[in-house]
């Protein structure tokens, strides 16, 4: 879910920044519709449950929550599970919960336009020593 939440964001540039004032009108694109108009396909992680995925989609990744967006919350799972005539398990239930959770998050971290994609590790302290060496012999 946190890929999917970090595609569907809009990246918007930092509150207060020059950027930030003179694009205030200016309509912006998630990151999936960006990678959409110029034809690239993202690369998504596999899904060992795709059943899961589905219900949660069909359930609505997130609610109306007062001035923003929250989980999906528990009245909402046990309408759409009754509603399906579907008998979810205690631990279904929790995890739709939790991945509802996991992409408001990812969403809300998103945001940010210098936020790195959910599925690109840390650099390790190995990568950043070579990084900086490299950065070194260029700058002297």
């Amino acid at each position: 879910m946190r890929q999917l939440a970090w595609l569907h964001a809009t990246p918007k540039p930092p509150p207060g920044s020059k950027r930030a004032k003179a694009e205030t009108d200016v309509p912006r694109l998630s990151r999936i519709d960006d990678l959409k108009r110029r034809k690239i396909n993202p690369r998504m992680p596999p899904n060992p449950a795709p059943h899961l995925t589905d219900w949660l989609i069909e359930i609505g990744l997130t609610e109306a929550m007062g001035m923003g967006v929250g989980p999906i919350s528990w009245l909402q799972i046990d309408a759409w599970a009754s509603r399906c005539g579907l008998p979810l398990q205690p631990w279904e239930a929790r995890l739709l919960r939790r991945l509802s959770a996991a992409y408001v998050a990812e969403g809300r971290r998103a945001e940010d336009e210098t936020c790195p994609p959910p599925w690109h590790a840390a650099p390790t302290a190995r990568e950043r020593e070579d990084e900086e060496a490299e950065l070194m012999k260029l700058l002297g």
